[in-house]
């Protein structure tokens, strides 16, 4: 499973995340976005209403490393003296069109995330990564995802 059972259950109850793509030039273009969890898959969904003209699409399609992050103010006991909490995705995208679409007022484009790196805080207890390494902070957990390059020249 790519996502821990409190990853998924966080990204379930917060869908609003910020999706960084990397625009024309190199330049960072991040823009708010509606996110859908596909538990059995391990990816994240993006729509919108006239995705296909958007910027962020348009981004995507010429270059597929994104960056998500999704995070609020922590109200819970766990947040161990610090306020936030969250999860950062890291990976590719792949442009894909969906019947039906996500909602009845969106495209049928969509965005679909597939993670390569996942950041986590103050959401659940700290695992090791991929290599056994420890999280080194309390409740930060933070590990590389298999995955195939996203571009040539890239590392897997």
């Amino acid at each position: 499973m790519i996502f821990t059972d409190a990853e998924l259950g966080y990204l379930s109850e917060h869908p609003l995340g910020r999706l960084a793509t990397i625009g024309p030039g190199g330049a960072p273009h991040v823009q708010p976005v509606v996110v859908w969890v596909n538990a059995g898959t391990g990816t994240i969904d993006v729509g919108g209403p006239e995705l296909a003209r958007s910027q962020k699409f348009r981004n995507a399609r010429a270059d597929p490393r994104v960056s998500l992050v999704v995070d609020d103010q922590a109200e819970t006991p766990n947040s161990i003296g610090q306020t936030g909490r969250g999860i950062e995705i890291r990976g590719s995208v792949e442009i894909v069109s969906l019947d039906p679409p996500l909602h009845p007022a969106f495209d049928s484009e969509t965005l679909r995330i597939h993670p390569h790196r996942i950041v986590a805080w103050n959401i659940d207890a700290p695992i090791p990564d991929a290599s056994g390494r420890p999280a080194h902070l309390h409740g930060y957990n933070s590990r590389d995802i298999s995955r195939q390059p996203l571009l040539d020249g890239d590392p897997a």
